[in-house]
């Protein structure tokens, strides 16, 4: 069973896939969108759900430090509430606090260049989402 994590930004959503045996994440790729036009990212996430058989979506939730809930928070809110009408799957809800700043470590820590950095920060994040989920999964 596959799982595809997201990273809703204002601009961009991050993805991220897991493989059948739900032990392993990868950064998929990140979708570029304007003025929250949502119409755009569920069209295309419904291409990806058919070609990688996608069985769960996992949706980051940006809560604040003290674990209240935002103005982004309540952005992947009303996402998940859109998620949950277009397709008939599970969507769960991850806590993404700190995953940003997780993901920028791994890929200065890996020699990525600012520019390619700015490219797939969100997928990365979105992979660390997922990494939280499957952990979850997995007991562990």
């Amino acid at each position: 069973m596959r799982v595809l994590a997201l990273d809703l930004g204002t601009k961009t959503l991050g993805l991220a896939i897991s493989d059948e045996g739900m032990m392993l994440s990868s950064p998929l790729t990140t979708l570029r969108y304007d003025n929250e036009n949502y119409n755009y990212l569920l069209d295309e996430l419904e291409k990806i759900i058919d070609k990688y058989n996608i069985k769960v979506l996992v949706l980051g939730l940006p809560k604040n430090m003290d674990n209240s809930l935002g103005f982004a928070s309540q952005r992947s809110l009303n996402f998940k509430k859109l998620l949950d009408e277009r397709f008939n799957i599970k969507v769960e809800l991850v806590d993404e606090r700190l995953t940003t700043v997780e993901a920028q470590n791994i890929l200065i820590q890996n020699n990525f260049k600012r520019e390619k950095r700015k490219k797939v920060i969100d997928e990365y994040a979105a992979m660390i989402i997922l990494d939280t989920y499957l952990r979850m999964c997995n007991n562990e």
